[in-house]
């Protein structure tokens, strides 16, 4: 922020940057690495590309700086909403914080349930908007720590990923608390559903059901010419 990136049209200036190199220095070879997680937390970080293996939470994370940074991950230009009511335009980078986010988002993906995880997406907007106008000690942040660390419980597992001039590029997955179950999910097994009880010709009933709130809003629609 100050300075230069005042002016929101005006284009950073690679010198910014300390953490983090350009995806056009980044290297042309990939890095492949795992990402364990237990409940939620970040516990072993492996680089499957040249060996090294980081267990210590401090290390860990800045082992995470360290290569994501090297493959140009982690920058981002935003213009943002001040709790004062000003916009102000901020150029950041966040390596470590970007590689860690993304695999454990991901590994939420096979571990949490669907509506736990569209409650807990709103939590996190929550958390970081009160992080941002500086009420970490309000009750409303406990609230808000307490639930999101309650909807961890589940989210162990490890993450497989390839990291490459600014992407990164999910390999794998897995977890022993996984909800996925590859036999009700797939399209080629028959009877994969049976010990659920679930049969695919029930969605049939399920359509009609959330379709009469559709047609009641298109007659309208109709009625109205609007």
């Amino acid at each position: 922020e100050s300075g230069m990136p005042e002016d929101a049209n005006c284009t950073y200036e690679e010198s910014m940057f300390k953490m983090s190199v350009s995806p056009k220095a980044a290297p042309e070879t990939s890095t492949e690495i795992d990402i364990e997680f237990v409940k939620g937390i970040p516990v072993k970080l492996t680089n499957k590309t040249d060996g090294t293996v980081k267990t210590d939470p401090l290390e860990l994370f800045m082992y995470a700086n360290e290569i994501a940074g090297a493959n140009a991950i982690g920058r981002i230009d935003i213009v943002e909403n001040r709790f004062v009511g000003i916009k102000s335009r901020g150029v950041y980078e966040t390596p470590g914080g970007t590689l860690l986010r993304d695999a454990h988002m991901d590994l939420e993906g096979i571990c949490m349930d669907r509506e736990v995880k569209r409650i807990s997406e709103h939590m996190a907007n929550e958390f970081a908007r009160l992080c941002y106008n500086g009420f970490w000690f309000a009750p409303e942040m406990d609230m808000v720590r307490n639930s999101i660390t309650y909807s961890q419980r589940d989210v162990t597992g490890v993450v497989s990923l390839e990291l490459y001039k600014g992407n990164i590029i999910a390999r794998g997955r897995t977890s022993p608390n996984a909800l996925y179950n590859p036999d009700l999910a797939s399209m080629d097994i028959e009877g994969g559903g049976d010990d659920f009880d679930y049969n695919p010709s029930d969605a049939a009933g399920f359509i009609r059901i959330n379709a009469v709130r559709l047609k009641t809003y298109a007659a309208l629609r109709a009625q109205t010419k609007d």
